[in-house]
């Protein structure tokens, strides 16, 4: 959907914005309302007190859910992806959690795990309270953009080129320092020494995986001045999709990283949306199937190396594999999408009178933007692993390599474990400040604006935030961002200012 007035989206009259909102709300308690009647039917676990502030944060985040399935809002607008992912973190994630018995291994869980995920949902739901109050605030102070940042297209060509050299070159380097293609796949998915193995190329993958991303901004740009159809038709479309996504392989996904290549997708359909043709809801739920059914697939490589390659021979083999990975469905969906039992376990451990874990009171999230220094210069400082580990287990528990918990803990988690549990509806003015920040770009940003090459990787970390810990964002962020943006400001041929009034999205 292209949007030709901010106005009329955005904010629109006083009497339409509130009859949209009704109805979002109506829409919201109903589908959380059957969906909850069919938890409870399919699994008496569920009829529990934790249903209550579940149900409600799913009402509360499924108003922005709502609008964004039924076109209240543009596809790639962080408010509304955050709203659609946010429906499954905050309401059917906990539900998941408990129909399945779904659970963290290795740890001592509490009698009665229902009770730490309804107090879990308590505090999600007073910080989605936050979250609303925060956008209030920011709409009322929001300030248009007042220029654009236009490309000398033949710079860009240029510049992307040798890009495409270098970056080519040094992935090479990588794959012949390993012993090839099958030493480099070795390398990567042995998790025990996975670390050691590719220690060392840290700095060569924030520039060598940006191939792809590079290529497909070219062909964007070109695209976008020809006036034949041919390049807006689905058909070519859809191959260059294809083509982007086995260099995705190439260039970062047989290390093991799903994310490498799933957030690059997510950023190849916006500029396709942005740039060339609007992407219909349609296409989304057609990728989305792909991508759930990649993640899957995906997960016993990263475990299995090769040995996943078995499913293609027999397909039988799915069974084994689940059992010798366990990588299951519920695993990627609540272990790999949701921290539903992560959050609520830490929550009971910090709130247990013998706990001794000791804050980090902000470590983690200095820590978090040390990585951008390479080891030779500064000795790195704890982590959030060592100190996920020491809350999840114990003090003392954490030992590199030997025994270090992996677990991701999302926003409201990494704040617990600076601050303590007061800290987790709190974290949620970043997540309404970086909405509202970004979403700033979707209604200000003229159609062409060289930002708008970045603006649908920044909008993925709008809504993933929730999953994610702050030294991931920042590593992939700077990893996917950093070679691209150099093209882009080196090929700007002005930053112009903008009339009083011009089309924006």
């Amino acid at each position: 959907m292209t949007v030709t007035s901010r106005d009329r989206l955005a904010h629109g009259s006083a009497g339409t914005v509130s009859g949209r909102a009704l109805e979002s709300l109506v829409i919201a308690t109903y589908v959380c309302a059957l969906a909850l009647t069919v938890f409870v039917a399919l699994s008496d676990q569920c009829w529990h007190w934790f249903i209550i502030p579940v149900v409600m944060s799913g009402i509360l985040i499924g108003i922005d859910a709502v609008d964004w399935v039924r076109g209240r809002v543009d596809l790639f607008d962080p408010i509304g992806l955050s709203g659609a992912f946010g429906w499954f973190f905050f309401f059917f994630a906990p539900l998941l959690t408990v129909a399945t018995g779904y659970w963290l291994i290795y740890v001592d869980p509490p009698a009665e795990r229902r009770d730490w995920l309804g107090w879990m949902a308590l505090l999600n739901l007073v910080g989605l309270i936050v979250y609303r109050g925060v956008r209030l605030m920011y709409f009322q102070r929001e300030r248009p953009i007042t220029t654009f940042w236009d490309i000398d297209r033949k710079r860009f060509y240029f510049l992307g080129a040798v890009a495409l050299v270098v970056t080519a070159l040094l992935q090479s380097y990588v794959y012949l320092s390993l012993g090839g293609i099958q030493g480099f796949i070795e390398a990567a998915t042995d998790q025990r020494a996975l670390r050691l193995n590719l220690q060392g190329f840290g700095q060569i993958f924030m520039i060598s995986e940006s191939f792809p991303i590079i290529a497909l901004m070219m062909f964007i740009v070109y695209a976008r001045n020809q006036k034949s159809t041919l390049y807006r038709s689905w058909l070519i479309l859809g191959i260059v999709l294809l083509l982007y996504f086995v260099l995705k392989i190439m260039f970062g996904g047989l290390r093991g990283s799903r994310n490498n290549t799933i957030w690059g997708l997510f950023w190849a359909v916006g500029l396709i949306h942005f740039w060339i043709r609007p992407v219909t809801r349609k296409v989304v739920v057609i990728g989305l199937s792909f991508l759930i059914a990649f993640m899957y697939v995906y997960g016993f490589y990263k475990n299995a190396g090769l040995d996943a390659l078995r499913l293609i021979e027999d397909p039988t083999a799915r069974v084994e594999l689940e059992r010798a990975t366990r990588r299951d469905l519920p695993t990627l969906l609540l272990g790999d999408l949701g921290r539903s039992d992560v959050q609520a376990f830490l929550l009971y451990q910090l709130a247990r009178p013998e706990s001794d874990y000791e804050y980090a009171f902000g470590r983690t999230y200095a820590a978090a933007f040390a990585v951008l220094i390479p080891r030779s210069l500064i000795e790195r400082m704890p982590s959030k692993t060592f100190e996920g580990t020491e809350a999840l287990y114990g003090k003392g528990s954490y030992i590199p390599i030997d025994f270090e918990a992996s677990q991701l803990y999302g926003l409201a988690g990494e704040a617990m474990l600076n601050f303590g549990f007061v800290a987790a509806p709190v974290s949620f003015i970043i997540f309404g400040l970086a909405n509202c920040s970004v979403r700033r770009w979707l209604f200000g940003l003229t159609p062409g604006d060289a930002r708008l090459l970045l603006y649908p990787f920044l909008s993925l970390f709008c809504f993933y935030m929730l999953a994610c810990d702050l030294e991931n964002i920042v590593f992939d962020i700077i990893k996917n961002v950093a070679a691209p943006l150099g093209v882009i400001a080196l090929s700007l041929s002005s930053v112009a200012r903008l009339p009083a009034s011009g089309q924006s999205y």
